[in-house]
This record gives C-alpha cells, structure tokens and sequence, in this order.
C-alpha cells in the first residue's frame, strides 16, 4: 500500500500529472469573484464561504479523471487487480493520493485565499477546519466515480454529472460550518453532519468501487 500510495504521488507530481492544478484553479476563482460581484466589502463578506466550498469542490473534480483512467489505457489496473493487495485498498490508496495532491493543498491555501474574499476573522479558523473534516468525503466519492466511468471514451463529462449530485451534502454542510463560524454561530452541528459523511463515506464506497471496477474489468 505505501508503494503504490508513494507511486500515485510521484505520477500526479510529475508535469502533467495535475498536482497544483485544483490550487490555480481555486485562486482563479477567488480572484475572478471580486471582478464579477464587485468590490463591495460587505457582500464579499456574506458569500465567501460559500465561494470558498465551491471553489474547492470544484478544484478537486478536475483531476477525479486521472485517477484510475491512465491505469486503465496501459494496464496497471488489470495487474492491481490480481495483485495480492484488496482493490478495496488500492482505490482507499488512490483516494488518498488524490487528497494528499488536490485536498491538502486547497486546505492550506485556503486562509490565504480568505483574505481575497474579505473573510471575517473568526470564519478562518472553521473555513480550514470544514475543509480538513469534508475534502477526505470528495476524494472518496471523486474516486467511486471514476470507477463507474473507467474505461469509458470522453468519461469526464459522465463523471462530473455522476459525481456533483453526490458533492451537494458534503457542499452544504461544509459551507454552513465555514458561514457561521464567520458570523459567530455555534458550529457543532453542522460540523458533525459534515464528519459523519466523511466517515460513511470511507468507510462504504472503497467497497462500492471496488464491486464496480471487478464489473469493469471482466
């Protein structure tokens, strides 16, 4: 599991591979907001978290399509799936190596790209903190998607509409956790739907990927 999980962060760190491209793409958006909404402090204020969410689940959808399709087109997968480790672990590696490259970096970066949208200074601290508990949730979910669409020609599109559906707790939840620590509400909640989705999540779809990617490769 360290092999492959050490392999996967090499491949997506390497040019092309879309490590960084989920972090410019959430700076695009968070510097392009200000342009659209105009430079009113108060209503930057208002939405930033949402935008923030948004901004992150987005990022994170760009690269679900590298997961397991390059696998695929040059069979790797075929040999993980004969391979003594459980493809249930070989899509929680993956899951994880996707997190790792695209959820991190979007966590860390997130207070920085707080200051573009005007975000209170309480909504810090619980804007990083929604991110850390719900980005595990959209790596799983990206990578049970991706095992639906594998081995399909121009799969991306049918990713993202199988995926977004799927992304809209973890999205409400997420950004309601980041809007009322920035107003001062009480957080708890919120963030503890937000936690449980995470955990069902990794602890249901490995499994469900792993049935479907058996499916996809008879």
């Amino acid at each position: 599991m360290i092999a492959l999980l050490l392999r996967d962060l090499k491949l997506a760190m390497r040019a092309g591979g879309g490590f960084g491209l989920g972090l410019v793409f959430f700076l695009i958006v968070t510097t392009l907001v200000p342009f659209a909404v105009g430079p009113q402090s108060d209503l930057l204020a208002s939405i930033a978290p949402g935008v923030l969410w948004l901004g992150a689940l987005l990022a994170c959808l760009l690269s679900l399509d590298r997961l397991l399709a390059l696998d695929w087109e040059d069979g790797t997968l075929d040999l993980l799936a004969t391979a003594p480790l459980p493809l249930e672990a070989v899509v929680s590696v993956k899951a994880l190596a996707h997190w790792i490259t695209t959820g991190l970096p979007l966590v860390l970066a997130a207070p920085v790209f707080g200051v573009l949208l005007n975000l209170p200074g309480p909504g810090f601290f619980w804007l990083v903190a929604s991110l850390a508990v719900g980005t595990p949730a959209l790596s799983v979910v990206g990578t049970f998607g991706a095992a639906l669409t594998v081995g399909l020609k121009r799969g991306g599109l049918l990713l993202s509409l199988l995926v977004l559906p799927l992304y809209v707790p973890t999205l409400i939840f997420g950004a309601e956790v980041a809007r009322r620590g920035a107003q001062g509400m009480e957080t708890g909640t919120p963030l503890l739907m937000l936690g449980g989705i995470t955990l069902a999540t990794i602890a249901l779809l490995p499994f469900a990927s792993a049935a479907v990617l058996r499916v996809n490769l008879r």
